[in-house]
């Protein structure tokens, strides 16, 4: 480990047990010096400044990759063009940081750990820089609902036209605003497709408690609605040199990218077996099954394994997703795609380990909102 590296992250431990109040000064500093960037902001500021500690929290643990440090900033900047960033802008975040750093840190904060983040932010900010840059993408488009269905108790899938073109791999996520309902707060969801030549997109959305863009996609939006689309972001993507077999594994609506490799895959795939566990807790959340039944019974290289973890007896394979597929293989082989919850995607890498694939095999996004 460098000496930027340990200074970064023995100085977070300081600092960590206060998040919340640290994210709350940080955000009060650069309103305070910009008050016109306020506007940018939701509202209600309590999600959004666990979003921020969210991104500084693995920029500090990415730090040790510099390929997946340097891919996730760069996708970081992309993203960060929907609140119409500019350049003048980092510097002031930068003084914000790193004062609410310091005022968090107290006496135990040093002047070595202050030129560390100063560092650190300074490569930050220039790869954030580089990857708004080079995307061709708009900031975002203006998207129509043309479509809207609600699947079992609280998932609902919407198929939505893009007024702009959108360009993007199959496996990719974007960010939504719902402006009718929610303005200023925006969410991550995968797309549900391979792109098609009339530009549509679907989605897959559970509204998960109060959650304020999921629920109000999936109660309230209608077709004619109009979204908000942030540029594309995300690296699981299929890997079209490889020759290898492929595994996809899909817990709840986590199923979404999963679903859209496999209609990429359709469009070349001949000699690669695919095997998919799709999960859920109970059958009546294996919302899109008969779809994917259909796929298995078209594509003579594709096999579906469902799996429920809470519904004894329900007629197929019980457990969680890790442990059924501990129970198939031998997988060693194997190409892996992961898409779900953080818990999912946690165990099945442990079980993908144990089971000894090499990790530059296993393909995943844990991007709970930048």
């Amino acid at each position: 480990m460098s000496d930027l590296q340990r200074l970064l992250k023995e100085s977070w431990t300081l600092v960590e047990e206060e998040q919340d109040k640290l994210a709350g000064y940080f955000y009060a500093r650069i309103f305070l010096g910009r008050p016109e960037v306020r506007d940018l902001f939701p509202v209600t500021m309590d999600v959004q400044r666990a979003r921020l500690l969210g991104a500084i929290v693995s920029a500090i643990q990415t730090v040790d990759d510099p390929e997946r440090f340097d891919e996730y900033l760069r996708s970081l900047g992309r993203d960060h063009r929907k609140f119409q960033v500019v350049p003048e802008q980092y510097e002031v975040v930068g003084a914000a940081l790193l004062e609410a750093l310091r005022t968090f840190g107290r006496g135990d904060w040093t002047p070595e750990y202050d030129q560390a983040w100063r560092d650190a932010y300074d490569v930050i900010a220039r790869k954030m820089l580089a990857g708004a840059e080079a995307d061709t993408n708009p900031a975002f488009v203006h998207a129509e609902v043309i479509h809207h269905e609600r699947r079992g108790r609280d998932i609902g899938l919407l198929r939505v036209r893009p007024l702009q073109h959108l360009e993007f791999r199959p496996g990719q996520y974007v960010s939504v605003e719902c402006p009718k309902y929610q303005p200023r707060v925006w969410r991550t969801y995968s797309i549900a497709n391979a792109p098609r030549a009339d530009g549509t997109m679907d989605f897959h959305v559970r509204a998960l408690g109060a959650g304020w863009v999921s629920g109000a996609l999936v109660r309230r939006t209608q077709p004619g609605d109009m979204l908000r689309l942030a540029a594309p972001m995300g690296t699981m993507a299929v890997d079209r040199r490889s020759q290898r077999d492929i595994v996809l594994i899909a817990g709840g609506t986590g199923l979404a990218p999963i679903k859209a490799i496999i209609e990429e895959l359709a469009t070349f795939n001949r000699t690669r077996w695919v095997h998919v566990f799709y999960g859920a807790r109970d059958r009546d959340d294996l919302y899109d099954l008969p779809d994917l039944q259909r796929l298995a019974s078209v594509f003579p290289w594709l096999s579906l394994m469902p799996v429920c973890s809470h519904d004894s007896g329900w007629g197929g394979e019980e457990g969680l997703l890790s442990e059924v597929v501990r129970r198939y293989g031998p997988w060693q082989d194997h190409d892996f795609y992961l898409s779900g919850s953080p818990a999912m995607i946690r165990a099945t890498l442990r079980a993908v380990n144990e089971l000894q694939v090499p990790p530059m095999r296993v393909k995943y996004d844990a991007f709970a909102d930048y």
